[in-house]
C-alpha cells in the first residue's frame, strides 16, 4: 500500500511533465493553466523542490505557453509556502524576462513585481536586487529592457546603500547605447522618480531626465514629457525655478522638431501646467499653448484642442481673453475636421470660465 500512496503522489507531476512536453500547444497551455491545482496536490515542499526547478528548465516553448507561465507564476507565492519562500519563484521568471518575445517579458516583469511586493527587506536585498542588476548588465538588450521595469518596487523596500546602487545602475540604462533600452528606461523613470525624496530627484534624476530629453531619437524624447511631470510633482513649486535645466528642457520639448514630441506635450498640457508654478505658466506655458494651437500638424492641434478647458481654467480671465481666445477662435475654421471636432467637444467647457457676456 505504501508503494501505491507513493505512486499517487508522483502521479500529478508525471502527468504534468508529459503534458508540458506534448506536441500539442493547447495541451501544454492547459497544463500551465492547471499549475496551481498540481501545486496544491504536491504541497508546498515538493512544489519548491520539484515543480519550480522543472519549470525553470522548461523555457524552450511557444511564446503563448511562456506568456501563460509568466502570468501564472505571479500568483504562486501561496503555493510555495508563502512569502518567506517567495524568492524561489524568481529564477524561472528571470529566465522568462530575457525571452525575445515582448509579451512574455512584460508578463514576467509584472509577476516579478507582484512577488517583490510580498518579499521581506532581507529577501529583496539578497535575491531581488541581484536579479535586477544581472538583467541590467546582461549582454542582450531584451534583458536590459525587462530590467528597467524592476527598479521602483524593490527600491521602496531597500536599505539606503542598496537604493544608491539601484540609482547608479538605472543611470547606466539611461545611458545605454541601444535606443530600445533608453526608451524603456525613459518609460520607467517617471515611476522611479516618485519613490524618491525631492533632494535626490534634483541631484540625480534631473540629470538623467536631461540626458533623455536631448536624445537623438524622438521615440525617446516623447517619453520624457511624463518624466518632467513626475519630477515637477515631486520637487516643490517654489524650488523649481532655481533648477534652470528643468525649464530649459521644457522649452525645448515645446518647440521640438518632431511633431510626435510636440503631440505628447500637447496631450499632457494641463498636467504640465498643474505641476509647475504660476510664473512658469504665465511666462512659458501661455505662449507655448498659443504656438501649439497654430502647430503645422493637425494631430498636434487636435491634442491641444482637447486641453483647452482644462488649461484655460487655470488662467485669469484677462490672459485668456487677450492672449488665447483669438487663437482658439481660429480653430473653428481649421482645415482639419478632426481639429474642428475636438474643439467642438471642448468648447462648452469654456462657457463657465468666460461667463455669459463673452
Amino acid at each position: 500500500m505504501a508503494d501505491q500512496a507513493q505512486n499517487d503522489e508522483l502521479y500529478p507531476i508525471a502527468v504534468l511533465i508529459d503534458e508540458l512536453k506534448h506536441d500539442d500547444v493547447l495541451l501544454r497551455l492547459n497544463a500551465i493553466r492547471r499549475l496551481s491545482t498540481i501545486a496544491l496536490a504536491l504541497g508546498a515542499d515538493r512544489t519548491r523542490e520539484e515543480l519550480i526547478p522543472f519549470l525553470d528548465e522548461s523555457v524552450e516553448d511557444e511564446d503563448e505557453v511562456l506568456t501563460a507561465l509568466s502570468d501564472e507564476l505571479g500568483g504562486f507565492v501561496e503555493y510555495v509556502g508563502g512569502p518567506e519562500y517567495g524568492h524561489v519563484l524568481l529564477s524561472p521568471l528571470e529566465n522568462l524576462a530575457a525571452i525575445e518575445e515582448p509579451l512574455v517579458r512584460e508578463k514576467a516583469v509584472e509577476s516579478l513585481n507582484k512577488i517583490c511586493e510580498q518579499l521581506s527587506q532581507q529577501q529583496v536585498e539578497e535575491f531581488f536586487i541581484p536579479l535586477t542588476v544581472r538583467l541590467s548588465k546582461a549582454d542582450w538588450f531584451t534583458s536590459k529592457i525587462s530590467a528597467t521595469g524592476l527598479y521602483n518596487v524593490p527600491y521602496g523596500k531597500a536599505t539606503p546603500p542598496s537604493q544608491e546602487g539601484l540609482r547608479q545602475q538605472f543611470g547606466l540604462l539611461v545611458h545605454d547605447e541601444t535606443p530600445m533600452v533608453r526608451r524603456q528606461a525613459a518609460n520607467n523613470l517617471a515611476k522611479f522618480v516618485k519613490e524618491m525624496p525631492a533632494i535626490i530627484v534634483v541631484e540625480e534624476m534631473i540629470p538623467l531626465f536631461q540626458h533623455l530629453a536631448s536624445d537623438d531619437q524622438d521615440s525617446v524624447r516623447l517619453l520624457t514629457v511624463d518624466i518632467l511631470i513626475a519630477i515637477a510633482e515631486v520637487v516643490p513649486k517654489e524650488q523649481q525655478s532655481s533648477h534652470g535645466v528643468l525649464l530649459t528642457s521644457l522649452r525645448s520639448l515645446f518647440g521640438d522638431k518632431s511633431w510626435r514630441v510636440r503631440y505628447m506635450v500637447a496631450d499632457r498640457f494641463e498636467k504640465i501646467a498643474k505641476a509647475v508654478d504660476e510664473e512658469v505658466v504665465t511666462r512659458d506655458l501661455v505662449p507655448a499653448f498659443v504656438k501649439l494651437l497654430k502647430d503645422t500638424e493637425a494631430e498636434v492641434r487636435t491634442a491641444i484642442a482637447g486641453q483647452i478647458p482644462g488649461f484655460c481654467g487655470l488662467l485669469d480671465r484677462e490672459t485668456l481673453l487677450n492672449e488665447i481666445m483669438t487663437s482658439v477662435e481660429d480653430l473653428v475654421s481649421d482645415s482639419s475636421q478632426h481639429v474642428r471636432a475636438a474643439l467642438g467637444t471642448q468648447i462648452s467647457g469654456l462657457a463657465p470660465i468666460l461667463g455669459k457676456e463673452e
